[in-house]
């Protein structure tokens, strides 16, 4: 029987700890370039006729997204365990 080893419990934390910190940091920033964009649309350009409550409903749609995609490039096990990213080596 082989010996199993496992990590011990700060580079589980620090693990941890540095995959929300890269899926907060997405999310934040999908929800600000969103809202960016949508608001730009919606005012100067008047390419869309959206309220300021709409505007912010589709920021939270695109950062609930960005959650989404995170959390299953983390269980689908794709690209790195530490990232929220679904490519490799991030």
């Amino acid at each position: 029987m082989q010996n199993i080893h496992f990590p011990d419990a700060d580079t589980v934390v620090k693990t941890a700890g540095t995959y929300a910190r890269d899926l907060a940091e997405r999310v934040a920033a999908t929800f600000v370039v969103a809202a960016g964009g949508v608001a730009v649309a919606a005012g100067p350009a008047d390419m869309f006729t959206a309220s300021f409550w709409e505007t912010m409903a589709a920021a939270g749609l695109a950062a609930a997204g960005s959650l989404v995609k995170g959390l299953v490039a983390r269980a689908r096990a794709f690209g790195s365990k530490n990232s929220a990213s679904l490519a490799k080596g991030v």
